[in-house]
């Protein structure tokens, strides 16, 4: 174990927890609320474009919230553990007292919101923790932790109601209460980390995007970030329709996150062996190879795929690990308090998600694809094109600025 490691077992906690408040609600509550409530897909899409649209514009609203509220900062971080908790509890396991859709988007507002502001400080502590390990290996070592757990956190709570189902418990409710502990678990694990944490005066987001080298990062980020939003938005068809694979979405996403997870603490090893913006680029490199070859599969191709997921998957892990320690890192420097510049490297992730949502799906709808029905080969090209083609030019702009970008001792 690493020398450090009961130390960091509460962030790795902490970071499944919040992982498990992230894209697994995305997989799972339309779907609820499709078969419990019958509400149409249609008003859940448009639900969730408003709510990725909120994310992006109040993360920097509640980065000065998080500077704001520095002198409590382990109270407030305590209520909002108990808002995000009790919010999945009336998300999965309250009937809706009202219309389902108004209930759905006002919970899942509640959720999403706790967990930027709760991402915001929980990164920013991290700052300072990794300050105190020591150097860019601190840095290093606390990424490893932290992004690990939420990995984890992602692939626990992606099959949790499969498991629930299959021990004949209600899988919804179930998946709410289990949160709600572990939302607790999380709080009492991370407890003694808020005590004499601070996060420093505020410098506001103008010295953040005065600097030259954090501009480079948080564009890296931005660039970097798309290829998993447009292939997380485009995965589901490419698997069903691409692949003709109906039924293997859930494995392939699960071997995928899987892989991440596995992958993570590796990066982290081999960054403080090599640096780690000469693992990152290895990382990136990799992941333009795994879709580069999505672009040649076709009808039947699952095994091979399987193994794309595998590949890719590794890749996110280090992406996960490594980009926010090179940027809290920087931070260090340009401005201590990192709660507003962390609250703008959430703005530019989930940005990504709301552009792959509104720019990808209309021009695969205009090429005529219809999902689960037989498609004309222009449609699948055009999926392929987007699923594959779109990240691979992405990750070649993003190898490029990394080039670059001077880090560390450069």
């Amino acid at each position: 174990m690493d020398a450090h490691g009961q130390k960091l077992g509460g962030y790795a906690i902490f970071a499944a927890v919040l992982a498990a408040a992230g894209l697994p609600i995305y997989i799972h509550a339309p779907k609820f609320y499709v078969d419990e409530y019958g509400v149409s897909l249609a008003a859940l899409g448009t639900v969730l474009f408003g709510l990725r649209l909120l994310d992006v514009v109040q993360d920097p609203l509640l980065g000065k919230l998080a500077v704001a509220v520095r002198r409590y900062q382990g109270l407030a971080v305590a209520v909002t553990l108990a808002v995000m908790g009790l919010a999945m509890i009336g998300l999965f396991a309250v009937s809706p007292p009202t219309n389902p859709i108004l209930w759905f988007a006002v919970m899942l507002t509640l959720v999403f919101s706790a967990f930027s502001f709760l991402t915001i400080n929980f990164y920013a502590r991290g700052v300072q923790k990794a300050e105190r390990l020591g150097g860019d290996m601190g840095y290093l070592r606390l990424a490893r932790w932290r992004e690990t757990g939420a990995l984890l956190g992602v692939c626990v709570a992606s099959v949790m109601p499969s498991i629930f189902l299959a021990l004949a418990w209600p899988e919804f409710v179930s998946y709410a209460l289990v949160f709600a502990l572990a939302c607790l678990v999380a709080g009492v694990a991370m407890h003694a980390e808020w005590r004499g944490s601070t996060i420093e005066a505020s410098v506001g987001f103008g010295a953040i995007l005065k600097d030259r080298i954090s501009r480079r990062l948080l564009l890296i980020a931005l660039v970097n970030a798309a290829p998993v939003a447009v292939s997380s938005t485009l995965f589901l068809f490419f698997v069903e329709s691409r692949l003709n694979a109906p039924g293997w979405e859930g494995p392939l996403l699960l071997l995928f996150f899987v892989a991440a997870a596995a992958a993570a603490p590796l990066w982290g090893a081999l960054a403080e062996r090599i640096g780690a913006k000469t693992t990152l680029l290895a990382a990136m490199v990799l992941a333009f190879a795994a879709f580069s070859f999505a672009m040649l599969l076709g009808a039947g191709d699952t095994v091979f795929f399987a193994i794309i997921c595998i590949a890719s998957g590794a890749a996110v892990g280090a992406d996960l690990t490594l980009l926010p320690a090179i940027f809290a890192k920087r931070m260090e420097t340009v401005a201590p308090n990192a709660a507003e510049g962390f609250a703008l490297w959430g703005f530019v992730s989930k940005f990504t998600l709301a552009f792959a949502a509104i720019a990808l799906l209309p021009i695969l709808d205009s090429s005529g694809f219809v999902s689960g029905s037989d498609n004309s080969e222009t449609a699948l090209r055009t999926l392929t094109l987007l699923y594959a083609g779109v990240p691979c030019a992405l990750k070649l702009v993003a190898i490029g600025l990394l080039v670059a970008t001077p880090i560390g001792k450069e």
